[in-house]
């Protein structure tokens, strides 16, 4: 078993691995875990940014910044997620298992996310202890995966165009969910550069639906003669 889910407190532990649509079938069985998810994907988000910042001395923000989404994108985070043994571990509903989602590249990253949170509060919220856990394994992927992923990015695309030609402040999205099901939600994302609506999209998740819309936002620049 990969220490990263060696936990003292094992309930804890199964919280991180239940997934909305088992609650939703198991009423009894108390909070899923998407409030981890949240504390997972803020952790994930500082640790690596601190990891590139110390790895290339020499790159500048733009670059550690289309580094760091390539490092902790949905795909890679699955990846990890199989690789600790997540997979089979998850806790799902009937629903989900049939769709696939032991292999589902959205709940697996969901749910690595949510074990690193919960990982972190087993560990009296230190911060070193994920440290020790996780830059492991973002010392495993192939530098030049990490540069061709960073080289698509929608999200930093637009960023970046928009610290040239608009404004230093980066776009702000606001994200929410518009129906699904219970193990597949539908979310809307909408990005505003001061206060101006720049683009939509959907999405399975907050990531795609932000993704979509940045996409949807260079879709116009370029149409415009501005991309």
């Amino acid at each position: 078993m990969h220490k990263l889910l060696i936990f003292r407190d094992e309930k804890l532990l199964r919280r991180a691995l239940t997934h909305r649509s088992y609650v939703h079938e198991n009423p009894g069985e108390g909070e899923h875990n998407e409030r981890l998810e949240f504390l997972g994907d803020a952790l994930l988000n500082f640790l690596s940014g601190e990891y590139l910042y110390r790895l290339h001395p020499e790159r500048g923000e733009d670059e550690l910044t289309r580094r760091r989404s390539a490092l902790v994108d949905e795909k890679q985070l699955a990846k990890f997620a199989i690789e600790v043994g997540l997979d089979f571990r998850m806790r799902l509903g009937k629903g989900a298992i049939l769709d696939g989602g032991f292999q589902n590249p959205n709940l697996l990253s969901s749910t690595f996310e949510a074990v690193v949170g919960a990982y972190y509060l087993d560990n009296d919220a230190n911060i070193e202890a994920v440290r020790a856990m996780i830059e492991p394994l973002f010392d495993s992927v192939p530098e030049q995966m990490v540069v061709s992923r960073s080289k698509v990015d929608s999200k930093n695309r637009f960023q970046e165009w928009v610290q040239r030609n608009v404004t230093t402040n980066p776009p702000k999205y606001v994200t929410e969910q518009v129906g699904g099901l219970s193990h597949a939600p539908e979310f809307i994302a909408r990005v505003f550069v001061n206060e101006k609506n720049y683009g939509e999209g959907k999405g399975r998740n907050k990531k795609d639906a932000e993704k979509a819309a940045a996409e949807d936002a260079l879709a116009k620049l370029k149409k415009q003669g501005l991309l």
